[in-house]
């Protein structure tokens, strides 16, 4: 199949293209922890910092991107009352 945007990546192409370096991961794993967020979730969370890391250029996916992409979802839900 062929993905125009992040948002369409499937799993087994998120874990081709997706993947966090160390701290990143690290980064992640703690926020789904405090956060209590789901698998769904953190699928979500690396799609956009994928495409952060492609808008800064890197093919890499650090822990910034992770920490910006954390940001918006948080950001997301505070809109919905979710906090």
């Amino acid at each position: 199949p062929e993905v125009h945007c992040n948002a369409q990546m499937t799993p087994r192409l998120m874990q081709l293209f997706a993947r966090p370096d160390a701290e990143g991961l690290e980064k992640l794993r703690l926020a789904m922890e405090r956060l209590d967020l789901s698998a769904r979730a953190y699928d979500r969370i690396l799609k956009v910092a994928r495409t952060i890391a492609d808008l800064a250029g890197s093919e890499e996916i650090r822990k910034e991107h992770i920490a910006e992409a954390i940001h918006y979802r948080s950001l997301d839900r505070t809109s919905w009352g979710q906090r």
